[in-house]
């Protein structure tokens, strides 16, 4: 066996990998998911007179992963959410900046609601204040990095994985992938911005949310459950192919939130 090949083979994209049963990324024993609808495994069912929304969490594709990596993940989301609303009420009404259920690990999934919903601005990192988060813009980019700057002062040696949004296959001219373009180049910015951060780039290596994916993926406008499943192994794959590829920034993850590290273990 060429243990080389195993970890990083050099010519290996993202997805070529598929893993199903957690990979690298069962080294995380706590996992916390920040996110809106598609994180929380929300569905839609339409009734005669009006639609029900309801987020049915053992389907959100955060306990998908918890289920193959044998790991535990908080789902710190709920349909609709923005990052200015989790960082204004919603994280601190449902104890998710509580030290308790600090992770070793972010995902962080938002951005939807807060640009196509909301319309906030997409900003850049100009906005954000490293001293002193309270003096973010409020903009997208001054509140997702509110939620950084928030949980690496709870976790602070944690890692974080940044999603972009995938694409739906149309005009790349559109004002709709320009604005999916926006965000992905602002995941980038903030990864390299702040330690422990990488990108998980849907945009790029995820297949697109064009009809045929629509067909056998979607339920109405939220994901189905066979599409929650094919999303965590998207997910799970993406993280253990970003561990093969920068082993050594993962080798203390079991140090992290513990008051231990090389230079104090006896």
């Amino acid at each position: 066996m060429d243990i080389r090949k195993y970890l990083c083979d050099e010519n290996e994209k993202p997805l070529d990998r598929m893993v199903t049963d957690g990979g690298f990324v069962g080294i995380f024993r706590t996992i916390a998911v920040v996110g809106d609808s598609l994180s929380s495994g929300e569905f839609e069912c339409k009734l005669p007179d009006k639609t029900l929304y309801m987020d049915m969490f053992d389907y959100s594709w955060g306990q998908y992963i918890a289920r193959a990596a044998g790991c535990k993940v908080y789902n710190f989301s709920r349909g609709g959410m923005t990052a200015k609303e989790y960082c204004e009420s919603f994280a601190a009404a449902q104890s998710m900046w509580n030290t308790a259920k600090a992770a070793q690990a972010y995902i962080i999934a938002l951005g939807a609601n807060d640009l196509f919903g909301l319309r906030q601005p997409v900003g850049d990192l100009s906005d954000v204040c490293d001293e002193d988060y309270t003096k973010n813009t409020d903009n997208y980019a001054g509140r997702y990095c509110e939620v950084i700057q928030r949980y690496k002062k709870i976790a602070p040696d944690a890692k974080f994985f940044l999603l972009t949004m995938p694409s739906d296959g149309g005009d790349p001219e559109s004002e709709h992938e320009k604005l999916l373009s926006a965000q992905t180049e602002l995941m980038y910015k903030i990864a390299e911005h702040f330690d422990n951060c990488y990108v998980i780039d849907l945009n790029k290596y995820m297949p697109a949310q064009d009809p045929e994916y629509h067909e056998n993926f979607y339920l109405h406008g939220h994901l189905n459950p066979c599409g929650y499943i094919f999303t965590a192994q998207v997910v799970m794959s993406y993280i253990d192919y970003i561990i093969r590829h920068n082993m050594a920034d993962f080798r203390r993850v079991a140090y992290i939130n513990t008051p231990y590290s090389d230079s104090n273990m006896k």
